[in-house]
């Protein structure tokens, strides 16, 4: 085993928290040992504690930086909402990168973000989170539907309307007259790991307040309740519009705190803008054996 230092940044988007480790200019963790570190680093009480952490790394296609995410228990997903928020901001006020609108390299493809910037750092950012796909063979979903919107889902023998898509990664969104009386800790990990999600998925619970208002809880694949979802957001913005329950601008309530989702149309197909800040905990050197 080496023994390292690893610097890092304990960062948070609406409490949706990540330790953030610069990877852009050289590996501080080898392939093979960043679940296992993700793991430990995540710990809540043991070690840092996290929902999640997050590589800045070299482009190796045609953005400007690239984003790697991982889940507390050590899965790497495609893409994260709060998490790219958290980590453009990362490389903006430390130097990466000064670019103002950059072009982030994702699992999930190409996003633009583009940064509001005060006294040299970023305070807010907009995320253009791509179009989402209904397509079941893409999100992707074992039934035998082309799509699955507006649909029943049998779990743990009971049927549950859901609308599933993918923003980059995929999501069960579930309208409730209710979100805060949603038993999340039961039907969460029993959609998330539903036999029809071949790669599990992300859950959310949607209370519609009015066309532009709503609010959701959310269970999150690989970390389970979470404070934000800033992909989660997006997807359950995008379906309740396909749904028309939606206008194209709506205002969501997490847990955590406030997005900000503007639906366009492309092509007939749906995508969205994600508008939102990300805060800065603490730096921190963590002394490991890897």
């Amino acid at each position: 085993m080496t023994k390292i230092n690893l610097l890092f940044s304990k960062m948070h988007g609406l409490g949706n928290d990540y330790v953030v480790i610069d990877e852009s200019q050289s590996e501080c963790v080898v392939e093979d040992k960043k679940s296992e570190l993700v793991v430990e680093l995540c710990r809540r009480g043991f070690s840092v504690g996290a929902d999640g952490v997050i590589f800045v790394a070299p482009a190796t296609q045609d953005g400007d930086i690239k984003f790697r995410i991982f889940n507390a228990d050590g899965s790497e997903a495609e893409m994260c909402g709060n998490g790219i928020r958290c980590f453009s901001k990362f490389v903006y006020d430390n130097g990466i990168t000064r670019l103002e609108k950059m072009k982030v390299e994702t699992m999930a493809g190409i996003k633009v973000v583009e940064m509001s910037i005060n006294n040299g750092k970023m305070e807010s950012c907009r995320v253009d989170m791509g179009k989402a796909t209904f397509k079941t063979s893409e999100i992707p979903m074992n039934v035998a539907e082309d799509e699955f919107v507006d649909k029943f889902l049998k779990v743990e023998g009971r049927p549950l309307e859901m609308t599933a898509l993918s923003v980059g990664n995929p999501h069960a969104v579930i309208f409730v007259e209710n979100a805060g009386q949603v038993d999340l800790a039961k039907w969460g990990p029993a959609i998330e790991n539903h036999p029809s999600f071949p790669q599990r998925t992300n859950v959310h619970f949607v209370e519609v307040v009015s066309p532009q208002e709503i609010i959701m809880t959310t269970w999150e694949r690989g970390a389970g309740p979470t404070l934000a979802c800033g992909t989660g957001a997006t997807s359950c913005v995008i379906a309740g519009n396909r749904l028309e329950k939606l206008d194209e601008s709506v205002r969501v309530h997490l847990p955590g705190g406030e997005l900000q989702i503007n639906v366009y149309q492309d092509e007939n197909e749906l995508g969205a803008f994600m508008e939102g800040d990300a805060v800065l905990v603490f730096d921190g050197i963590m002394v490991m054996d890897i």
